[in-house]
């Protein structure tokens, strides 16, 4: 008889168990479904029209197509503003489709006149166009500049995707000097203030600390030396890398 008290005991802790696991699904699925909701209704605006969001275990994952890289990364941003959402797995896709070679010439075009009137002589920003996705590297003279280029890829349409290399100049009052000095020497010179005239093809100039470095393209070899030599007479300027590039001939560094 006690064994079979033991035995129901048994049966009965088991089928309440069951009974609450099947009280409490539920109830979890529901509040999964009320984050889903939550999330989709943060996205109700007319750019996210196609995007669909569902939340599991605090993970929301979303789906489906924008018009441009800016609002697939808006979306994001603001689905991790949801209460209860702790990651977001983006899966969105770009629409719209523009070939590697002509998004990269499109913005380099962009990219050149960025800033102008801004210290955009100072920047030296590249782009690197592969599959869709843009990866924008070299120099930015401050935070301002860098957010600027970011920004412009960013709502361009075809890219797809974006990688942010960009390093931000280190901030001292030395450096700006450095740069206004070398600025002075580079386009002072006769045969280099041509240089000065149009606003997308500046000899661009980066300085780390008293490091300089030089980007951009020169007509001829002896442009590209006399800007190096320039650079290189400025009081207070440790080490000058040469990376100006002479149209028509591959990138060589000094």
């Amino acid at each position: 008889m006690r064994k079979l008290t033991g035995k129901l005991e048994v049966i009965l802790a088991a089928i309440i168990f069951a009974g609450a696991a099947l009280t409490t699904a539920p109830a979890a699925l529901a509040g999964q479904d009320n984050d889903s909701s939550a999330v989709q209704s943060r996205l109700s605006k007319k750019q996210y029209q196609n995007v669909k969001a569902t939340v599991n275990n605090g993970i929301a994952t979303l789906t489906g197509t924008v018009d441009l890289y800016e609002y697939k990364a808006d979306a994001q941003k603001t689905a991790l503003k949801t209460k209860g959402v702790t990651a977001v797995r983006n899966e969105i896709q770009v629409a719209g489709n523009v070939s590697d070679a002509d998004l990269q010439k499109k913005l380099v075009d962009k990219l050149s006149y960025d800033q102008v009137g801004y210290g955009h002589t100072f920047d030296a920003i590249s782009v690197k166009v592969q599959n869709g996705t843009v990866t924008v590297g070299g120099h930015a003279h401050n935070y301002v500049n860098r957010d600027s280029a970011l920004a412009l890829v960013a709502t361009t349409p075809g890219v797809k995707d974006m990688i942010d290399d960009i390093e931000v100049d280190p901030v001292s009052p030395m450096d700006d000097q450095t740069r206004m000095a070398v600025a002075h020497a580079v386009y002072g010179f006769p045969t280099l203030n041509k240089y000065a005239i149009d606003p997308a093809k500046p000899i661009r100039i980066s300085v780390q600390n008293g490091n300089v470095e030089l980007y951009g393209v020169v007509q001829s070899e002896a442009d590209k030396n006399a800007a190096y030599m320039q650079a290189n007479q400025v009081p207070g300027v440790f080490s000058v890398k040469n990376y100006l590039q002479v149209a028509g001939q591959p990138t060589e560094r000094q």
